[in-house]
């Protein structure tokens, strides 16, 4: 734990002869993050809520961490970082802390936290490897590799596992909360998932994922907790906040997830799962083939509703909407499951068994909460998708995520900071200052952000000298049917221009997959690279192959308008094909426009507009990653000059050259 109570001034800090100077090679002064630090530090001592918009190339990080690193022996607890992506989490605790560690004053301790699933049960793993005859008979080489890397590794998680295994292979042998022993475990000693633990209970601050945060968040509620107590919280990344708390908040039903609890009790087509080989269980299997005949009925059921209201409901349904024939079969199997759990002697097995009853609990809960739709505040909807919507899917989310956040993150903790080049929905100029807004009211509102100081700083590159806009004026509206033969012709000539080194920011696959059918032979002809995110590739692998060469373009839908970093000349153009609204009849988007309206608001002005500027902010920020990147960004949607609203998006972005085209 911190040793020192050594405070400094910020500008001690990160002067040109600072501590941070004298340590880190090519450090350059930056007056902005100078003022984020101060603030930061400001909203710590004084324990209140902050939100800093910082423009690419602040360095938001050690303007965080500073801070957070000078302040630990006087807040006298553990600070929580939390960030969206995992390439944020890498920097943070392989590159930013070890360099605060040669350069500040303070003893301290950072520790990476990771969810226990990431984690491998040592017990787990020797049991699939007894039982592996009958219930993991095709995975039995995968579960020789993992006892190997076992052996060797002193992580234990699965970032370390040289190989990826499977999703089966892992789910069989992951630490679970409901399926350990705890301090009566043999592997106690040895316990991977302990040892993390205890790491972080020795950490000054804890780095996290906004999805791990949200669950800690939660199950705070009911006196538990997955990480240690912290009393600050930094949330990087912080423009994701409203989307990875509303998966928190509500439910996600598939037919997978059905099928994948029954299977592995039982598989009627295979005859193998965890039931096969043992005695006096004709009962249970009987209850498995039962919920697995119901599960059948069920989705095929919410699937004809589906196909038979899309036109009307556009996936959303109501309550009772269908006929829950599948809680009373999970309940007689979890009935079943229970019993044979206090009559098995073998501690493994009860532990196994307890974990499939808990499960189908779960299920059963998630089911009837959903049937019955007894929280007016939730949206309920319908996705089927996939070849022949082979996946069927019944998801909730809150109308307004705004009041679960406030409740367990801001009303809890006296000072949260949030931080993100993209937070404001707005230009920033003197009409807005002098109207009183700060320019943070769309993303406050939306995550239940109400007493809180706000800064606003730009980026110190110099955009005007490093970027040129070109807007197409004269292209067909982009929800016209004549758009995407228009925009195949106009993504050819600026690809041409930077000869590949382009991202083409899409808002559909839809519209992905017609443009990509529409310029594949000119790629080929031109020895120009496509990669297409519909190819199935994680974003990774397709970031690497498009780092690998110059002559590469990559078509991207919503994960690649933010979170990714390629600087340098590799990425040269930025392709906008279209402003990225949100589907306006998606089942809880289009619930959030109604209340707006019921409400006497302008649902395109309050939600639809800011929510596109930000998300257009994101996009035009994949280019300039640092200050001797050069390049281009391409507009195709003429709405941006052709609309009157299509200024907000341009007083939004750093002031850069213009170049209207058509």
């Amino acid at each position: 734990m911190i040793k020192s109570n050594i405070s400094l001034a910020m500008e001690q800090y990160f002067d040109e002869d600072g501590l941070l100077a004298k340590s880190i090679g090519n450090f350059e002064p930056r007056t902005e993050q100078v003022e984020m630090a101060c603030a930061v530090n400001e909203a710590l001592l004084g324990k209140h809520h902050l939100a800093v918009e910082a423009g690419t190339g602040v360095g938001k990080s050690m303007a965080y961490l500073v801070p957070a690193i000078g302040n630990l022996a006087m807040l006298k607890a553990k600070i929580l970082i939390s960030t969206f992506t995992i390439t944020l989490q890498q920097q943070l605790i392989n590159k930013d802390i070890p360099a605060l560690c040669a350069a500040m004053p303070q003893n301290f301790k950072a520790v990476l936290a990771k969810g226990r699933s990431n984690y491998l049960c040592l017990r787990r793993l020797q049991y699939t490897l007894s039982r592996s005859r009958g219930l993991f008979d095709e995975m039995s080489d995968e579960f020789e590799q993992l006892n190997n890397w076992a052996m060797q590794t002193r992580d234990g998680s699965l970032s370390d596992i040289p190989f990826i295994p499977s999703a089966s292979a892992w789910d069989a042998v992951k630490s679970e909360h409901g399926n350990c022993p705890a301090a009566r475990c043999r592997h106690f000693g040895d316990c991977f998932y302990r040892r993390a633990r205890l790491a972080l209970e020795s950490a000054d601050i804890i780095i996290a994922n906004h999805a791990l945060l949200f669950s800690d968040l939660v199950l705070r509620q009911e006196n538990y907790s997955l990480l240690p107590d912290y009393n600050s919280i930094i949330i990087d990344e912080a423009h994701n906040i409203e989307s990875v708390a509303q998966n928190h908040f509500g439910i996600d039903i598939s037919n997978h997830r059905v099928n994948y609890l029954l299977n592995r009790l039982y598989n009627h087509r295979t005859k193998r799962g965890f039931l096969t080989y043992r005695k006096n269980v004709e009962k249970i299997v009987d209850a498995v083939e039962s919920a697995s005949k119901a599960a059948k009925k069920f989705f095929k059921n919410v699937q004809q509703f589906y196909e038979q209201n899309l036109d009307q409901t556009e996936g959303r349904c109501y309550k009772n909407f269908t006929e829950n024939n599948l809680s009373g079969p999970i309940k007689v199997l979890r009935k079943h499951l229970t019993a044979l759990a206090k009559e098995t002697n073998d501690t493994d097995d009860k532990y196994e068994i307890t974990r499939f009853s808990n499960l189908a609990a779960e299920l059963v809960i998630d089911l009837e909460d959903f049937i019955s739709q007894n929280k007016p505040e939730q949206v309920y909807w319908i996705e089927a998708g996939g070849a022949g919507r082979k996946t069927v899917r019944l998801k909730s989310a809150p109308l307004n995520v705004g009041t679960d956040v406030k409740r367990t993150l801001f009303d809890v903790y006296g000072s949260v900071v949030l931080t993100s080049a993209t937070l404001s929905s707005d230009g920033g100029d003197d009409k807005s200052a002098a109207a009183g807004k700060s320019g943070f009211e769309f993303f406050a509102g939306r995550i239940g952000l109400e007493n809180f100081k706000s800064l606003r700083l730009g980026s110190p590159f110099d955009y005007e000298r490093q970027v040129t806009l070109y807007i197409e004026k004269d292209l067909p509206d982009p929800n016209s049917f004549d758009f995407p033969e228009a925009a195949a012709q106009k993504i050819k000539k600026y690809v041409a221009q930077t000869h590949g080194r382009a991202f083409v920011l899409f808002t559909s696959y839809q519209m992905l997959n017609k443009v990509a059918e529409l310029t594949a032979k000119w790629f080929i002809q031109n020895d120009i690279n496509l990669l297409i995110q519909a190819d199935k590739l994680d974003r990774n692998t397709l970031l690497k192959k498009f780092r690998s060469s110059e002559k590469n373009v990559l078509f991207g839908t919503d994960s690649f308008w933010q979170g990714v970093d390629v600087p340098g000349q590799a990425l040269s153009n930025v392709i906008i094909v279209k402003l990225p609204f949100a589907v306006p009849n998606h089942p809880l988007i289009a619930a959030r426009l109604e209340q707006i309206r019921q409400k006497g608001g302008n649902p395109f002005y309050e939600y639809q507009l800011p929510s596109a500027v930000i998300k257009f902010k994101q996009g035009f920020g994949r280019l300039i990653r640092n200050k001797t990147d050069t390049g281009i960004i391409v507009v195709l949607d003429s709405r941006l000059v052709n609309k009157k609203y299509g200024r907000n998006f341009l007083a939004a972005i750093p002031k850069c050259q213009v170049e209207i085209t058509g």
